[in-house]
């Protein structure tokens, strides 16, 4: 994990999930201490959430991701929820087979003329795309207050 995202799954006062996507991989989740976390976690349901003791979180089966952000919100007023992401690049063979300097493609000319690598999935003469490596992102949830 990447430095703040790291000090962000340690520090113990805002709840931390992290959405992992591989198979058979549980949801992992850090709250601040409560001697019921257990009971709220499986918050009815047959399956009992499992302690990790050594690294200090909770496992729980990804079914429960989203009945889990609401409850936090609703109990913590924020969340913390680091998840997979890997960033889409846009533009085409048009762009980087270009032999001038102008450039209209959504790549902002990041592209222009260097030609393919081969590591492009060309749609048409108008579009190609590639997906970049997989990385961990973080985002900061906080509970809507309601108007009254």
């Amino acid at each position: 994990m990447e430095q703040s995202i790291q000090a962000i799954w340690k520090q113990d006062e805002i709840p931390v999930i992290l959405r992992r996507t591989g198979k058979g991989e549980l949801l992992r989740v850090r709250l601040p201490f409560d001697s019921n976390n257990r009971q709220w976690l499986q918050n009815g349901r047959r399956i009992t959430p499992s302690w990790i003791a050594p690294r200090k979180f909770w496992e729980i089966p990804k079914a429960w991701f989203d009945d889990f952000v609401n409850r936090a919100l609703q109990k913590y007023g924020r969340l913390y929820v680091i998840q997979p992401y890997r960033e889409q690049e846009i533009c085409s063979p048009s762009c980087q087979n270009a032999k001038g300097h102008e450039c209209q493609c959504s790549c902002m000319g990041v592209h222009h003329g260097a030609g393919s690598d081969g590591s492009w999935f060309e749609v048409s003469d108008a579009f190609s795309t590639r997906w970049g490596e997989r990385e961990l992102a973080c985002r900061l949830m906080v509970a809507k207050r309601r108007v009254q």
